[in-house]
């Protein structure tokens, strides 16, 4: 089967929406067979090549990395679709950037009209169940953006929670939500990564009915979250999108190797927490 290739993307324009996220709109005829709208947590795989190092073309990862040795590898980072303009050609994505640290982030604070990145993708397989009869949104600032693009498309008339977690007041963005919606910032601070989401989630009264859950971010919050909302609120799987965007102490690399193995440790604590 053949697989398909990346599409090349050119930076139309960028914008700081905050101290710490960078907007970069993406166009161009490299875009051309690029098509999202069925979920709200469409990802794509940004691939930033080796400089002085030739690739096939088109660009295979997969035959890259059967073929080259490693050290020759594009590095790949992956990335939420905050908005696809279809009429347009247009891909937005918004990057969190922490000065000089990473990749991506500093790529797009120096990123000008014309550059151009290879994308793959995109995946996905989240939007908000107009059945559902409310709906809870967590995470932090890895999240915002398909937190974002999921209260846009959330149905209105149910209740509506919303958790965002980031640094400080500042880092706070506009975010268009069905009117009745509850959103609370967390500002961090010096605690801990998801030390108040958690706080948050496990003082909050879910509403009545059977709802549902979006939950993303730092893998030990989400590990947390996932037993409050499984374990001790008996949410059933079908009404959960959750999973580690990224995880502590480890880049996209390290977490991608060992996120299969988290996960599978995280199901079989849960699975013994509800057997008891």
């Amino acid at each position: 089967m053949a697989r398909p290739e990346p599409h090349r993307a050119k930076v139309q324009r960028t914008e700081r929406i905050g101290p710490h996220m960078i907007r970069v709109v993406f166009g161009g005829a490299g875009l051309s067979r690029f098509a999202a709208g069925e979920y709200t947590d469409h990802y794509v795989k940004l691939a930033f090549p080796l400089p002085g190092v030739t690739y096939p073309l088109p660009l295979d990862l997969e035959q890259v990395r059967r073929d080259m040795p490693p050290e020759s590898w594009p590095t790949t980072r992956t990335y939420t679709v905050r908005a696809w303009d279809a009429d347009k050609g247009e891909l937005t994505i918004d990057f969190v950037e922490h000065g000089t640290r990473g990749l991506a982030g500093p790529w797009a604070a120096a990123a000008q009209p014309g550059d151009d990145l290879l994308i793959f993708g995109p995946g996905g397989g989240y939007a908000p169940d107009p059945a559902a009869a409310w709906h809870l949104f967590v995470g932090d600032e890895s999240a915002l953006p398909a937190i974002a693009a999921s209260l846009e498309r959330t149905p209105t008339g149910v209740p509506v929670h919303v958790f965002v977690e980031v640094g400080g007041s500042d880092e706070e963005i506009p975010l268009d939500a069905p009117p009745g919606a509850i959103i609370t910032w967390l500002h961090r601070g010096q605690h801990q990564v998801g030390k108040l989401a958690v706080r948050a989630v496990a003082a909050l009264d879910l509403p009545s009915g059977t709802g549902q859950a979006f939950v993303h971010g730092e893998a030990n919050m989400v590990k947390q979250l996932r037993r409050i909302l499984r374990v001790e609120r008996g949410l059933a799987p079908r009404q959960l999108s959750i999973s580690g965007y990224w995880r502590l102490g480890a880049d996209e690399d390290g977490w991608q190797e060992s996120k299969g193995e988290w996960n599978r440790n995280v199901e079989a604590e849960e699975r013994v927490a509800l057997a008891r």
